[in-house]
């Protein structure tokens, strides 16, 4: 029993240790960043297509684009199919989840189907340096003052699917693969 528990204490030890060597080196974000990018591939976080009608979404908050224009949200957005994704350039799994909602934008995108990545930096300039530099073509937003408290999330990435009726049709929590080919037909079919 002491053995177990000796052995079972090294591999704790161990793991501890390798952790600390990576903090402290700058890799642990990383190889972090790259674990999350193999489980996004593995299928195991592909983004839900139940729909689900939960509560009525609240439309009445402001957000602003890149080039400073104020936007009120209920009037730019009502009675489409809205995909809001909520995330920070320093978020790594924001960042994983990137390509994939720009596979899905670039596949779905319609005058029906509005997306809307609303970073929550207080640094624009470091928003449209991190868009630019890898390309993103999907519509990038920032706060304008206070959010919604449906959008007071407490963790990043948080992606609300909300339908023409106002619902919100589905919640992500978490990394999540938004580029298959069942979430692009979900979309599509609340689109119709």
């Amino acid at each position: 029993m002491v053995k177990e528990s000796l052995s079972w204490v090294k591999a704790l030890a161990s793991a501890f240790l390798v952790m600390m060597v990576l903090k402290f080196t700058g890799m642990l974000g990383y190889v972090t960043q790259a674990t999350q990018s193999a489980a996004l591939q593995s299928g195991l976080l592909d983004a839900s297509t139940e729909v689900k009608e939960k509560e009525t979404f609240d439309y009445d908050f402001s957000i602003s684009n890149l080039q400073g224009g104020l936007i009120n949200f209920g009037q730019q957005y009502k009675g489409k199919v809205v995909f809001l994704n909520l995330w920070a350039t320093w978020c790594g799994p924001c960042k994983v989840e990137m390509p994939s909602i720009q596979n899905l934008y670039e596949s779905v995108g319609s005058d029906s189907i509005a997306f809307v990545m609303l970073s929550i930096d207080r640094d624009q300039a470091k928003v449209e340096k991190y868009i630019s530099d890898k390309g993103f073509t999907f519509p990038v937003f920032v706060k304008s003052g206070s959010l919604t408290n449906q959008l007071e999330v407490p963790s990043i990435p948080t992606t609300f699917i909300i339908g023409k009726t106002g619902k919100i049709v589905s919640k992500e929590v978490g990394t999540t693969n938004f580029g298959t080919p069942r979430f692009k037909k979900f979309l599509r079919d609340l689109s119709k």
